[in-house]
């Protein structure tokens, strides 16, 4: 035995102190890589979008339904199992009008905890008895872990079984077990959550939705471009907060930036309203959608800051452009292609008429130099953004949680694209310093985006990076050729609105490309899949979220209501269990409320199923680990028995 080996299973010697202890381990650990493999799902670009979001974690992505099917759809009505589903969704809320209709309420109470038991074995039976247990809400664990574990198939058990049910409705603690053992239901559904990209940006609470991610068991993200355009503007980056505050105002959203993270839009706002007091800003007015249609706010005063901050990123925009010609962005310098008295831009050898051409602070003869107050407006955003204790705990899980790429399972999950030239091969872009591509050039963003948040002493260009992320047509988040943002605002011709993909877009077509892709990542099983978001699915087009002969999920499918007239569905779930894979899509939740007083849920209607042979613990990343643990304890049993370990 060589002397690393030996020091390695003395310290394990102090876990495990003798044969006995050892055996047990190596069988406790042989015992769960031949249990079925946990269930993970897959959610891509929620945009704020927080109630169908937290509707797919209450119903555990449309698994907690297939349970109670399976248990009771031969034994009670419909009507019966819609009701005990939303009450495992919503226990708290769904129990306050229960109990104003029930007129046996014992006797309710009674069948929906024996109900409740039974679907609650079904969710994690395939879980050892020790990993539930520690699922569970202290204070009901003994007694839930009891009822799971007493079949009620002898008559003194039985006796048993009832008897508990009896007591926790005569001590008056039925609606805390409910909540408790729906928690459970809710926990043991779903294994391990997945988000590939895009939490924030156009819906209404992408806030409430990173506090259901901060409290939520088990989960990754990978970032994507409206994530990191967030990331830089907590960084500070003055081009990723003229974003922020321009995409809030366009939404409609500028209470997210005051009430939720306390940025104070006041100097922006008193600043707008004097600037363009007579000017309409009609091309500004921000967009409406069900949820905002009787909104209190003055949609005058939001297109006054929409205009002012949108002039203010252009000129921020394009100074970082010409500080960094390595980002080869010269193309989106425009304010200087623009004839301010006749009205026009030339871009390229065309001319355009522009929609509007009311630039008060725009000097014609420096077009990218902010004038004194537009200076003080972002210094104050700046700061408030810098300073938000809330936005700071959001963005510091999305740093803790998150990464440009995971591989997991032998899936490669990330946002965007690998950068990718016009004959497959992966593009070499220059980044600070050096020409990467593919998996190195991914290593490299993820170093350097940390780098930008939590080194104290930063690099002024690791924060500018950020917004290189998020607009250049190099970045793997991004992954067009170019952000056309200034020409959706003022030019009405639509071709200059196209924004060209990356080639990456066009080979995923081809399964060879998707293999060349999960090689370039370490990944090269039969079994192996790329997961990606970043660009919605056009399924009313006939557009499949399936590629490359199955080896590649595209799953954007506009959870968010402002992609939904594009995608024509409201997003797609990927589940992948035991049994394989399955990807369904979604039709429009209406509300939480709607779905607690009318028992209404998320219709998912299944596109395809990839079953495989049945996938244990074994066949994951931690089963591999398992089985490595397996084999060091197997080598300390031998060194007890011949006595190494005490020489």
């Amino acid at each position: 035995m060589n002397y690393s080996k030996e020091k390695y299973l003395k310290l394990l010697s102090k876990e495990y102190k003798d044969i006995s202890e050892v055996t047990e381990e190596i069988i406790n650990l042989k015992a769960i890589i031949n249990l079925p493999k946990g269930t993970e799902i897959f959610l891509s670009d929620i945009h704020g979008e927080y109630e169908p979001f937290v509707h797919i974690l209450n119903n555990g992505a449309g698994i907690i339904r297939s349970k109670i099917e399976d248990v009771f759809e031969n034994t009670i009505t419909e009507k019966e199992r819609s009701l005990l589903a939303t009450l495992i969704y919503y226990p708290e809320e769904k129990l306050k009008l229960i109990k104003n209709e029930i007129k046996n309420l014992d006797e309710w109470y009674s069948i929906t905890l024996y109900r409740l038991i039974q679907v609650a074995r079904k969710v994690s039976s395939k879980y050892t008895r020790s990993k539930v247990r520690k699922a569970m809400n202290k204070g009901f664990d003994y007694i839930i872990d009891e009822l799971l574990h007493s079949q009620g198939d002898e008559q003194d058990k039985d006796r048993y079984y009832k008897e508990i049910i009896k007591t926790i409705i005569d001590l008056n603690r039925a609606d805390e077990f409910i909540v408790a053992i729906s928690d459970l239901i809710k926990r043991m559904a779903i294994d391990h959550l997945h988000i590939l990209g895009d939490i924030f940006d156009r819906g209404r609470h992408p806030d409430l939705v990173m506090e259901s991610l901060i409290n939520f068991h088990s989960l990754d993200i990978q970032w994507g471009n409206h994530d990191v355009l967030w990331m830089g503007a907590t960084c500070g980056n003055e081009s990723s907060i003229a974003n922020v505050v321009r995409i809030c105002a366009r939404y409609n959203n500028i209470g997210l930036l005051e009430d939720s993270y306390g940025i104070n839009t006041r100097p922006l706002s008193t600043f707008a309203l004097e600037t363009y007091k007579n000017d309409k800003c009609e091309k500004f007015m921000p967009k409406v959608f069900e949820y905002n249609e009787y909104d209190h706010s003055d949609r005058n005063t939001v297109a006054k800051i929409h205009k002012a901050i949108t002039i203010i990123q252009f000129k921020l925009e394009g100074n970082l452009i010409k500080k960094h010609p390595e980002y080869k962005m010269e193309d989106r310098l425009l304010l200087d292609k623009i004839n301010f008295k006749k009205g026009i831009i030339k871009l390229g050898k065309q001319e355009y008429k522009l929609n509007e051409n009311s630039f008060p602070t725009i000097d014609p003869n420096d077009v990218y130099k902010l004038t004194s107050e537009e200076e003080e407006v972002i210094a104050r955003l700046k700061d408030s953004f810098k300073s938000s204790e809330n936005l700071n705990k959001h963005i510091k899980f999305l740093y803790e949680k998150g990464s440009m790429y995971k591989t997991f399972n032998d899936n490669l999950l990330f946002h965007g694209c690998v950068p990718t030239d016009e004959n497959g091969e992966f593009k070499k872009v220059e980044f600070l310093g050096e020409k990467l591509s593919g998996k190195k050039y991914f290593d490299k963003i993820n170093t350097v985006a940390n780098r930008a948040y939590f080194d104290i002493e930063n690099n002024e260009n690791e924060i500018d990076i950020m917004w290189f992320l998020w607009a250049c047509k190099d970045s793997p988040l991004f992954g067009k050729e170019k952000m056309a943002t200034f020409e959706s605002y003022f030019i009405d011709d639509k071709e200059t609105h196209k924004e060209p993909k990356n080639s990456y877009y066009k080979y995923i077509e081809q399964e060879k490309y998707c293999k060349k892709v999960l090689k370039e990542f370490g990944l090269e099983g039969e079994d192996s899949h790329i997961m990606n978001g970043h660009i919605p699915v056009k399924a009313k087009d006939g557009e499949s979220p399936i590629r490359a002969n199955g080896k590649m999920f595209v799953i954007d499918g506009g959870l968010a209501k402002s992609y939904r007239e594009k995608t024509g569905i409201a997003g797609y779930i990927l589940t992948y269990n035991s049994h394989g894979l399955l990807l369904s899509k979604n039709k429009a939740f209406e509300s939480i409320d709607k779905a607690i007083k009318e028992e209404s849920d998320i219709i998912s209607e299944i596109i395809v199923k990839e079953n495989v042979e049945r996938k244990t613990v074994g066949d994951t990343d931690i089963g591999k680990k398992l089985k490595s643990e397996i084999e060091d304890l197997k080598e300390l049993l031998i060194a007890y028995r011949n006595g190494n370990l005490l020489k």
